[in-house]
């Protein structure tokens, strides 16, 4: 009875994971500018990838490759967001502009519409 309770517990957690791995994929095609991308797909990778490996230490029951699928598991989370994050900075770096749906600049420096004439700080 238990194995059974732990066999569909862990074949929940590995459909979960592979839903999540293959809505991540699905965003990295249809998200519009490299941040955007990164900032989904790091999130839900990470989240899917985590099932997964959970529900495979479940199917492996105790043994040394649960401790491995353990180990992979905290250097997976370790490592993916400082990946990500280097990402970014790499692509700040060459200058890559994010697609924005308005520029939010031209916005600040201008009082509403309608609006009394105020004195705005301008920001650099």
């Amino acid at each position: 009875m238990t194995g059974m309770i732990i066999d569909g517990l862990s074949w929940i957690l590995i459909v979960c994971g592979s839903v999540l791995v293959v809505t991540g994929a699905i965003g990295l095609l249809r998200l519009p500018d490299v941040y955007a991308r990164m900032h989904g797909v790091s999130i839900i990778d990470t989240l899917g990838g985590g099932l997964l490996l959970i529900g495979f230490m479940l199917q492996a029951g105790f043994s040394l490759v649960t401790l491995k699928l353990l180990f992979l598991l905290a250097i997976m989370f370790l490592i993916w967001p400082a990946i990500s994050h280097a990402l970014a900075q790499a692509a700040m770096t060459e200058g890559v502009e994010p697609v924005l749906a308005e520029d939010r600049r031209k916005r600040l420096d201008q009082p509403e519409p309608g609006a009394p004439a105020a004195k705005t700080k301008k920001r650099p």
